[in-house]
């Protein structure tokens, strides 16, 4: 018989070592977040109705992750590419145009969808592109995404709580991408903090990028339990309603009264505009609950005391009117009753009239002949 080979214990260890330290050069080479682009979303899978976001994964089959090409190679959006015949909606915001307690069919674009609205003879389609935390910032990062997909309408919805400078980069999409925040800078002021600092070398190896890389891969498992159930969150069968009695604070993130422009964010909206290049953007005021219970009087909600928000609706409209902006102030559109956990998520039957009131500028506004 012939002699097998015998092997060295220390160059097997040796080899081992250059391998894996091979790896994670090629890692960092490569850059995970490029990984992100491979996906079965839209091949193996349908498209996901909205960009993956989970606090309970195992219960909602979706799974939060920071790889902003890995969620949007998981939309919908990302799929056939657009036909000659669709007038193309994209909606920004946070948790409540995403559709917080909501299923995929009770959500804003699902409603405006219905409205089968028509614009030159096209469809009108509205896509999803929210995505929870409130930062202005954070809307930017998902909108320099979104014209990738040749929009023809972004509609931006958002409220005071996404202004303050020091929720800018407080939203982990934002803290999580400093590459794509520095790419945005030549936009923005950062008027409270300073860009972050581009992402290391060792930031980008296997072994600084294993928890990234697992949730690339979770992704693409929870497709099929979604694929196969429609349940992209977890819906709890009971929870606590918004706040109806509230504390006698009238301070808001220590800003003076009264507010001037430049302690919010409006010129991160002005880059959005600037960034759409053409693009007509609808900025919009989302609607919120107004409280009517204890002090009452001092705040509208938990959010907000009412100074500040009456200002803020004020300096908007003023910023809309200077800037040549297209603004929709919708604060109270809404009844008090469609309102749920917090005071900017609707239930169904307020989507459905956010939807309606939407639909109505849309005919009458922008999508006129």
């Amino acid at each position: 018989m012939p002699e097998t080979p015998s092997i060295s214990l220390p160059r097997l260890l040796l080899k081992t070592l250059l391998l894996f330290a091979a790896l994670n050069f090629l890692c960092a080479a490569v850059s995970p977040a490029a990984l992100g682009r491979l996906t079965l979303y839209n091949t193996l899978f349908p498209g996901r109705p909205r960009l993956p976001y989970g606090d309970q994964p195992a219960l909602s089959y979706n799974v939060s992750l920071f790889n902003l090409d890995a969620m949007f190679a998981s939309h919908k959006i990302a799929g056939p590419p657009k036909p000659i015949d669709e007038y193309r909606v994209i909606l920004i915001g946070d948790s409540s145009v995403w559709g917080f307690l909501l299923t995929p069919d009770q959500t804003l674009d699902a409603y405006l969808n219905a409205a089968h609205l028509t614009h030159d003879g096209k469809t009108v389609r509205a896509y999803n592109l929210g995505y929870p935390t409130l930062s202005l910032t954070k809307d930017l990062l998902i909108l320099q995404r979104a014209l990738t997909y040749d929009p023809d309408l972004i509609i931006w919805l958002t409220t005071l709580e996404a202004f303050p400078y020091e929720k800018q980069l407080a939203s982990p999409l934002v803290e999580n991408n400093p590459d794509a925040l520095r790419a945005l800078s030549p936009f923005l002021l950062f008027s409270s903090s300073p860009p972050p600092s581009p992402s290391s070398f060792l930031d980008r190896t296997l072994i600084a990028q294993r928890r990234p890389l697992a949730d690339l891969v979770r992704l693409q498992l929870y497709g099929v339990l979604w694929s196969a159930t429609g349940l992209d969150q977890y819906y709890p069968e009971t929870y606590d309603l918004r706040a109806e009695d509230l504390e006698p604070d009238a301070t808001f993130y220590d800003l003076p009264n009264p507010l001037t422009p430049d302690v919010l964010a409006f010129d991160v909206l002005a880059a959005g505009v600037q960034m759409a290049e053409g693009v007509p953007v609808l900025l919009v005021n989302e609607p919120m609950f107004v409280s009517e219970g204890q002090n009452s009087d001092i705040r509208y909600n938990f959010y907000y005391p009412r100074w500040a928000y009456d200002q803020y609706r004020t300096l908007f409209a003023a910023q809309a009117t200077q800037h040549g902006w297209q603004f929709l102030d919708l604060w109270n559109a809404i009844p008090n009753a469609e309102f749920t956990n917090t005071a900017i998520h609707l239930t169904p039957a307020g989507s459905q009239q956010l939807a309606l009131s939407l639909r109505d500028t849309l005919r009458d506004a922008i999508l006129k002949p």
